[in-house]
């Protein structure tokens, strides 16, 4: 089983660049999580019958948002956070109200769990690092839940580069949004969890990204950011057989992510 992650950066623009019919054709998926779809279902026309479509669109069109396509009919889809959870830890700040944002994706499987994130951007001022330290203990929070019952595999835009790794110019870039101590911490306890980066496991080098500025020719000379991120349960580890990262998807500042399992 293929499982991608892709942050479009608008759907119906990369639908019309025809990017996305060309990377189901290339590629063939048999889940997709997109991230930031920016439409709401009826505004996009997309011809894919072997693909089940389950969309949370944020409230505020052309805005966030999620989806998941699979080819596999789940056992059920749960859009957005457990209510309690949403209690608990204050998704609300002055920029708006998370949960209204269509950021959290969630299918079920018999075997296991795929949700996808849409994580809170921390703003250039660092206006939303608050948030986001409620924010990622909240989606820790929902995994685990999820995970007493069956393995989970999740996945999305993060918003944070994780280690010096992940990123072209890590110096340059300490202490600034997508690369601060508390956007970092708030990674490093997905791991503390348990949960296991995917692409880790396969590579440790540094120079592979998924996310690149639109200035500078910034793709061009990869000189980019790794923010986009594909965990899992450490008992479906055995199962994994690649975790890759594809650069040559066009259509988007991101490119696609994936992992291919045995299930």
């Amino acid at each position: 089983m293929k499982i991608y992650s892709w942050n479009v950066n608008g759907l119906r623009a990369v639908q019309k660049k025809g990017a996305l019919q060309d990377f189901i054709e290339r590629h063939q998926p048999d889940i997709i999580c997109f991230q930031e779809t920016k439409a709401q279902r009826e505004q996009v026309e997309v011809d894919l019958p072997e693909y089940e479509e389950y969309w949370y669109s944020a409230e505020r069109k052309g805005y966030s948002g999620t989806a998941i396509f699979t080819k596999e009919s789940p056992v059920d889809v749960v859009y957005g956070l457990p209510e309690d959870i949403v209690e608990q830890y204050e998704l609300t700040d002055s920029y708006g109200d998370t949960t209204r944002e269509g950021r959290v994706t969630t299918v079920e499987f018999e075997g296991f769990f795929v949700s996808t994130v849409y994580t809170p951007n921390a703003k250039d001022d660092l206006s939303r690092i608050p948030m986001r330290q409620h924010w990622d203990p909240a989606y820790v929070a929902y995994m685990k839940r999820l995970e007493e019952q069956k393995p989970v595999i999740f996945c999305g835009d993060f918003n944070v580069a994780h280690t010096e790794l992940d990123l072209a110019r890590p110096k340059e870039n300490v202490g600034k949004k997508g690369f601060t101590a508390e956007e970092r911490a708030g990674f490093d306890a997905f791991i503390k969890a348990g949960f296991v980066d995917t692409f880790r496991l396969f590579e440790k080098r540094d120079g592979f990204y998924t996310w690149w500025s639109h200035f500078g020719g910034a793709r061009e000379r990869n000189v980019g950011w790794r923010i986009d991120y594909i965990m899992a349960s450490p008992t479906l580890m055995p199962l994994i057989r690649s975790a890759r990262i594809h650069p040559e998807v066009m259509g988007s500042d991101h490119c696609p992510v994936s992992i291919e399992i045995s299930l």
